[in-house]
């Protein structure tokens, strides 16, 4: 049987599956698969974070070091996020330059940071117009199992909330201290598998679907961020549905990300 045949039999099964309530793993439309997040994962880095949604890791590490604002933004710190699909973690990936896949994980990560203003970026200027921290956010995936984005956001999150500004290794300061994180976005990632929208899919069911929707939320009860992906549309209800299973997922997730209980 060619690979195209077996493809199109699996998407078919997926499908049908849906239509009846349920999935492939056996969970519901609504059902995330088993989350967990390490931080400190990397010691080296200034914060680190590898968070598992089921057979998905994504490893965030966190490096802040001094550096120049930008000519526009003289009263405000740096913050540069990047994504890496390895090789190793899937055979869809190949190495070389960024793949589209990596650019749009480190946009939408980097949206919902920047939009949730989960950091306080004047808060990281030394000297106005002259020295600031710049952090880097790096994400690498290690197993892809589907769902980059929300393991790559939790990852993230995990990694900014314990993270350590090294003050006293770069003498900008007398001891080292918290990265000050002052929102907590999360992203819930769905996709529409015929008439039925499910959460967290897996590398199959991306496989099969007809659109995705990524929503942030954060713990204020904003909406911050929104990316549609995928060909396929969703209607003005559906949105709103999404939304509203968003702030519920939201909840559990960040209380994961920053070290409470699930």
């Amino acid at each position: 049987m060619s690979e195209g045949v077996a493809t199109e039999i699996l998407t078919t099964h997926i499908l049908d599956l849906a239509a009846d309530g349920k999935r492939l793993d056996g969970r519901g439309p609504d059902e995330y698969r088993p989350v967990s997040v390490e931080p400190g994962f990397v010691v080296t880095a200034d914060g680190s974070a590898l968070a598992r949604l089921g057979d998905t890791a994504v490893l965030a590490g966190i490096k802040l070091e001094p550096g120049k604002p930008f000519p526009d933004t003289p009263n405000a710190g740096v913050l540069t996020t990047n994504a890496e699909l390895i090789p190793l973690s899937s055979p869809v990936f190949e190495p070389g330059p960024p793949q589209p896949g990596a650019i749009e994980v480190s946009r939408v990560v980097d949206r919902a940071i920047r939009a949730a203003e989960t950091i306080d970026l004047t808060r990281l200027v030394v000297t106005p117009g002259e020295k600031t921290w710049v952090c880097y956010v790096d994400m690498h995936v290690l197993d892809h199992g589907g769902n980059l984005i929300d393991a790559a956001s939790l990852a993230a999150l995990t990694a900014l909330t314990h993270a350590t500004v090294p003050a006293k290794r770069f003498e900008v300061g007398e001891s080292d201290y918290p990265l000050d994180v002052q929102h907590f976005p999360v992203e819930c990632t769905y996709v529409r598998l015929g008439d039925t929208i499910v959460v967290d899919p897996t590398f199959d069911e991306e496989g099969a679907a007809q659109g995705r929707l990524t929503v942030a939320t954060d713990e204020t009860g904003r909406v911050v961020a929104m990316q549609k992906g995928l060909v396929g549309a969703f209607s003005p209800d559906d949105v709103k549905e999404v939304v509203r299973r968003s702030f519920a997922h939201g909840d559990r997730l960040r209380a994961i990300a920053r070290g409470s209980p699930a």
